[in-house]
């Protein structure tokens, strides 16, 4: 019979399950998705990312799915609220351009295994989350289509078409997330400055400085 490993000295009772919060169980399960992909990942990954038995999770969460609605729409929101704040703050045309290219790419610099997670299992969610996740990114798109668009109508942008113009600048922002490292030679700040440059370039802004 294998006999324990446990320090004879210990008293099993007290051997306590890690104290962990519903914070520590959404960040580990962060990574994993990450890293691994919703469907790669199992709440048994999760709960050993913590030191823990996979039931103890329960206290904390629904489900595994519950842990990808939290993050995907949390991101989203908050994604969102940073483009509605530095629009507010903003009335010409290239500096909305700029500012809300700037947040969005600073975004997937400095969040990026949100932005990895938002980008690649928004669609492993299950309705009704998914439908709401989607809308909300298409209403995204929409709004800052409409910045270029008002621009456009004003006589600063030549861009042809504020549609693939704004497709081609979200994306472009979206890659930062796979190519960003924080000890590399560029900071966040630094991409994004540099990306509201390009987008301003990719409109046909008559002034960029």
């Amino acid at each position: 019979m294998r006999r324990s490993v446990m320090p004879p000295h210990v008293d099993r009772r007290s051997a306590a399950v890690p104290a962990v919060t519903k914070d520590d169980v959404r960040d580990a399960a962060l990574t994993l998705f990450a890293e691994r992909g919703y469907h790669g990942t199992s709440l048994k990954d999760v709960a050993g990312a913590l030191g823990l038995r996979t039931p103890s999770l329960y206290a904390h969460i629904d489900s595994k799915q519950s842990l990808l609605v939290d993050i995907v729409l949390h991101t989203i929101e908050q994604v969102v609220a940073d483009f509605e704040e530095v629009l507010a703050a903003e009335r010409d045309p290239v500096e909305r351009v700029r500012a809300a290219t700037r947040v969005y790419a600073a975004h997937h610099a400095t969040h990026r295994r949100e932005a990895l997670v938002v980008n690649h299992e928004t669609v492993h969610l299950e309705e009704p989350d998914l439908t709401v996740a989607q809308q909300m990114r298409r209403d995204h798109e929409h709004a800052f289509r409409q910045v270029i668009a008002d621009g456009k109508s004003a006589g600063v942008f030549t861009v042809a078409s504020p549609k693939l113009a704004s497709f081609a600048i979200l994306e472009m922002c979206v890659s930062i997330a796979r190519w960003f490292n924080d000890d590399g030679e560029v900071t966040a700040d630094a991409v994004a400055e540099q990306y509201s440059d390009y987008a301003l370039a990719l409109v046909g802004a008559s002034v960029v400085s």
